[in-house]
């Protein structure tokens, strides 16, 4: 049986031998050519079954060989160009194989080529894979050929075609592309301004002419920016993928030029059927823009022939026209006659009779030229026409046009007649019709606003009765659609003959929108421009009015509200500055849909809202209501794909009856918040008495924080860090605790501000470090420590901006230099990205000195990726948002691919990855599944002191 298989093997071999195999014209690589076509040596065959064999060209040896490629999908078929190529020097050589998407030279009229993608994949029948090279405008391969080698490549096609296939010198081709970039940016920027300017003319002159002319010029712009391989990467399309875009855009260009024609020739006014023949074909043409979505290649070919069609008929019937006289039609000429060579050198493009590299570059910069010569037509011929001769005027015409350009209003009213006439451009402001201004005296006051009718009567009576002065004064006038336009009216009585007042004369002018401006300005003075609530100064003056109200008997007497969101300043590094605006944005709207329509929600700075309580006297109701706000404000907030939470610390005082100011009524409610704040925030504190010491008692604290330091009150307690794949601990992180003689434990978040306020942060600082090495010391000499074991010291944002740090650092290590290397020095994201410089320098100063450097809350920041090789971090630690999965925080979809890909992006930079609050079985499950070594959080144990963290230790390394 094993004879007939071998036998059978040997047939088959020698069946393939006598196939007939494609021949290869051997392509002979000239080191000293930039480019080489090799359309002419490719040989297109189609894909059997998704497959092509073939047999390469002869090597070196003269040995022939048998090969088999398969499509790069399977169940595929597509086409296979082959070509070969051979390295004759005795140095290696590299080149490009470059095969546009679309070339305008041969592209052709009917069912023309519009551009695809051309090769999939490349295939050597030897020597280094083709490496794609990214380009916006082809298909780029970089190829390696050995010295004295034949190759063979077997090119996968997206389409069955290859039309072009050139070989190129990198540095040449490179060279190449860029030679037509500023050519393309002047062509671009030129054509831009002539559409811009073309639309601004329409603005200005309204004439139809210009829109025409704009809306051409405007197609050709989207017609280069398709060309030039603009348009793709700014829609996400790959040029490649361009063809409906492209046959749009050529249809566009026709239908315009065509609307073009028809506008400046005034055609419609020569016959009506003209008018119908007209709409008829913007019909088609609009139908031939959709349908290039679905055949291109058909909607590309009725756009050149239109292109065509309107070069010929246009000329024919301008140089007709022009011939009877008509002006328009003699402008034209000109720009019509290189209309039509532009339309020839075209069909040469086309048609590939010219074929060089200018050839395309050339028909858009002639397309640009005909955009600019129409459109200096149009300008030139509006111009012409609209030219305005003023001669000697005299003083009563001076006067009448200088009213025309003021832009003012006449008013009459002829008193014998009882009859007001105005300029016939107010009733078109006010959305009147024609002559609906016009009546008696009484119609007037009836369309004065309420509030000025009074005064509008009594200026004109006093005229009459006067017969001298004249008013001026604004007047609010009642428009068409039942709004008010303010005008400002001057007027002054016009004697008779027998001395009395016979009409009253003058001006109205709109002021609507300066009074709205100076209304704005006004508003803009006492309200915050963010939240659009009253300011501060607006605040006291509505409190002291409140103040006054509550002194008069049965008086109302407010309550004062101040709200000082906690912690804000941490959050607004952490989000970015437009984020926290958005917050204090919701903030505001939270708090106002809680008050009542007597009272006042103010935005006193920053992060800092003032509360007027008038709708509820008593105690019980304002402890209600200020207790809505402090859960108003702690419901998450929506930001993005997670959820904010913020807490509030909130003071309240009422108003005893004393003598006593807004600022003095507001400062106590500000004494009663700061002790809300001492009491850990997230609270409400009514003002008592004993408040006013809060500036005593923040001395008092500054002074306690100075003798813990001294008397050994703040000591580092451990929390371990895991390595959860071997259930060992890694390390620690050591975290800062102030057990206070008569206050107990007082939270970090309490102390650091105040150590940095206080200038006490690098003294904590140093004693957290010196703790933190003390400790690695004794484990040291008790166990026998792993390389890799580390402790974490966490610096403060002040503490990495100091310039003494690096000095502290070198006298602390050099002091305890033989645990240096398990020291770690963590810094958060946020405060490296305050000063990216200044921080590069500082890490990089710390990491020769033998620390370790940690990220800490990487992600929550709003850093570039690019920083993590730029610092020379060993360790990033995600924060718990990110491992801690909930589905009430939105993120839940997304949790998970975030973790995975930091994970994978720790591991390709060699970096440590440490997960941050885990407290669950199934989280640390999940972040085994992510390949993550590391985790700290509850489900671990909270911090410990050093003695508690030995106990645990002594099992894992023995004594």
């Amino acid at each position: 049986m094993r004879l007939l298989q071998t036998f059978a093997i040997c047939f088959l071999f020698a069946l393939v031998g006598v196939l007939p195999a494609p021949a290869f014209e051997v392509i002979s690589v000239p080191e000293d050519v930039n480019a080489v076509n090799l359309t002419s040596a490719i040989d297109v065959l189609p894909g059997t079954d998704g497959k092509v064999q073939l047999s390469t060209a002869p090597g070196e040896d003269g040995i022939i060989r048998r090969i088999e490629v398969l499509a790069s999908v399977g169940g595929s078929n597509p086409g296979w160009a082959l070509f070969a190529l051979r390295n004759d020097s005795d140095v290696q050589i590299e080149r490009l194989l470059v095969a546009p998407f679309f070339r305008l030279p041969g592209s052709g009229i009917f069912r023309p080529d519009l551009g695809n993608e051309r090769i999939k994949v490349l295939t050597p029948s030897a020597g280094l894979r083709p490496v794609r090279l990214p380009d916006r405008e082809a298909d780029v391969f970089e190829i390696t050929l050995d010295p004295g080698a034949t190759v063979t490549f077997v090119a996968e096609l997206a389409n069955g075609s290859l039309p072009e296939l050139y070989m190129w010198r990198p540095d040449a081709y490179r060279d190449y592309v860029n030679s037509f970039t500023l050519f393309r940016g002047t062509v671009l920027g030129v054509s831009s301004l002539a559409a811009v300017f073309l639309t601004i003319m329409f603005v200005v002159k309204g004439r139809g002419i210009f829109p025409a002319t704009a809306a051409f010029s405007w197609a050709v712009l989207i017609y280069l920016l398709i060309d030039f391989g603009v348009l793709g990467p700014l829609l996400g399309i790959s040029n490649g993928s361009m063809q409906p875009f492209r046959a749009a855009a050529e249809a566009g260009i026709a239908t315009t030029l065509f609307g073009f024609l028809f506008i400046y020739l005034n055609l419609h006014r020569w016959h009506l059927r003209f008018i119908h023949l007209a709409l008829a074909l913007v019909v088609v043409f609009l139908a031939l823009f959709g349908f290039a979505f679905f055949q291109p290649e058909i909607a590309s070919t009725v756009a050149r022939l239109v292109l065509a069609l309107l070069g010929l008929t246009g000329f024919f019937l301008i140089l007709l026209l022009a011939l009877r006289g008509y002006d328009r039609a003699v402008l034209l000429v000109p720009t019509w006659i290189i209309y039509i060579a532009w339309l020839f050198y075209g069909w040469l493009v086309v048609s590939g009779q010219v074929s060089n590299d200018v050839a395309q570059p050339a028909v858009a910069g002639g397309l640009v030229l005909t955009v600019m010569l129409l459109g200096f037509t149009s300008v030139q011929h509006a111009f012409s026409e609209g030219q305005v001769s003023i001669g000697t005027l005299s003083e009563v015409e001076r006067r009448a046009l200088a009213l025309t350009g003021s832009g003012d209003f006449v008013f009459d009213w002829n008193i014998e007649r009882d009859r007001v006439s105005v300029s016939d451009e107010l009733g078109t402001r006010l959305g009147e019709r024609r002559g609906a201004l016009r009546g008696a005296i009484k119609r007037w006051l009836d369309r004065v606003h309420p509030d000025d009718r009074d005064r509008f009567r009594t200026a004109f009576d006093t005229l009459v009765e006067l017969r001298r002065g004249k008013v001026s004064a604004d007047v609010r006038l009642t428009a068409h659609d039942g709004s008010f336009r303010t005008f400002r009216m001057r007027v002054k009585p016009v004697l008779g003959g027998d001395g009395q007042v016979n009409r009253i004369v003058g001006t109205l002018q709109d002021v609507n929108e300066d009074r709205a401006s100076r209304d704005r300005l006004l508003h803009d003075a006492v309200h915050d421009s963010l939240t659009g609530l009253p300011n501060k100064q607006l605040f006291l003056d509505r409190l002291e009015r409140a103040l006054v109200r509550a002194r008069m008997p049965s008086g109302i007497k407010p309550a004062v509200f101040l709200v000082d969101i906690d912690r804000f300043m941490e959050l607004e590094e952490r989000v970015g500055h437009s984020a926290a605006d958005s917050v204090l944005l919701a903030i505001s709207r939270r708090i106002a849909r809680i008050m009542r329509p007597l009272d006042t929600v103010a935005r006193l700075g920053g992060d800092q809202f003032g509360v007027i309580l008038a709708s509820e006297q008593a105690a019980g109701k304002i402890a209600e209501t200020a207790e809505q706000i402090r859960k108003a404000l702690k419901s998450p907030f929506n930001f993005g794909e997670r959820d904010l939470s913020l807490t509030a610390s909130i003071g309240v005082t009422i108003y005893d009856g004393n003598p006593v100011t807004g600022g003095d009524v507001l400062r106590d409610a500000e004494l009663a918040m700061y002790y809300a704040k001492r009491l850990g925030g997230d609270r409400i504190e009514a003002y008592r008495a004993s408040a006013r010491s809060i500036a005593a008692y923040s001395k008092a604290s500054e002074e306690d924080l100075d003798r813990g330091l001294r008397h050994g009150e703040l000591q580092v307690q451990f929390q371990p860090i895991m390595d959860i794949h071997a259930g060992t601990i890694a390390g620690c992180e050591a975290l800062m605790r102030w057990n206070h003689p008569q206050r107990g434990v007082v939270p970090p978040e309490e102390f650091v501000p105040l150590a940095e306020r206080t200038g006490l942060i690098e003294r904590l600082g140093r004693l957290a470090f010196e703790q933190a090495a003390g400790q690695a010391r004794e484990w040291s000499t008790q166990f026998q420590l792993p390389e890799d074991f580390f402790i974490s010291v966490n610096l403060s944002p002040s503490q990495l901006a100091t310039e003494t740090l690096l000095n502290d650092m070198r006298a602390l290590v050099n002091e305890h230099r033989s645990v240096a290397g398990h020291l770690k020095l963590e810094i958060t994201e946020s405060q490296v990205m305050t000063n990216p410089e200044h921080s590069a320098y500082m890490l990089a100063a710390l990491k020769q000195l033998g620390l370790g450097l940690a990220l800490d809350d990487f992600g929550t920041g709003h850093s570039s990726l690019s920083y993590l090789h730029r610092f020379p971090f060993d360790t990033i630690k995600i924060p718990a948002p990110f491992v801690q999965m909930s589905d009430d925080t939105g993120m839940s979809h997304t949790q998970v691919p975030i973790m995975r890909a930091v994970v994978a992006l720790a591991t390709e930079l060699d970096l440590i990855v440490i997960a941050e609050g885990v407290e669950t079985l199934e989280e640390i499950e999940r972040l085994q599944l992510l390949n993550c070594h590391y985790a700290q959080g509850y489900a671990f144990g909270a911090a410990m002191t050093g003695a508690e963290l030995t106990k645990r230790m002594a099992s894992q390394f023995g004594r």
